[in-house]
């Protein structure tokens, strides 16, 4: 049973970084979709990132265009979220997760529910 790790959460300022880390323990992300989602109470599991690995495409919200990154890791099991300029609206538990499904139409990767594993999740707070 593979278990999906973050790190690298924390408390930054806005206009800080941080870089997120996701590995599975006991799998791999070779062959799935890789992704992250955030979640703040009292609202729904919102998408940031994807990254499709058989194809290396990139998905992301219109809100961290041009400021988070996602990638993989030279290990096989890990990749990251690098979140750059943040924003107190940032402020969220990050999840990672893993899908094994392919879609051609990159917007079926914004839907949770398509995601097999997921982490416990990492905070991160943004002070304003």
């Amino acid at each position: 049973q593979v278990r999906l790790v973050e790190s690298g959460g924390g408390l930054v300022q806005a206009g800080g970084s941080l870089k997120l880390s996701c590995v599975a323990e006991g799998g791999t992300f070779s062959g799935w979709t890789m992704a992250w989602f955030r979640q703040v109470p009292g609202k729904e599991r919102e998408f940031v990132s994807c990254i499709v690995w058989s194809r290396s495409r990139t998905y992301y919200a219109d809100s961290v265009k041009g400021r988070f990154t996602i990638s993989r890791g030279n290990a096989e099991n890990t990749h990251y979220l690098q979140m750059n300029n943040l924003k107190f609206e940032d402020t969220a538990l990050y999840y990672c997760a893993r899908s094994i499904r392919y879609f051609t139409n990159g917007t079926y990767y914004y839907m949770p529910t398509i995601y097999d594993d997921w982490g416990q999740g990492t905070q991160v707070t943004v002070s304003s």
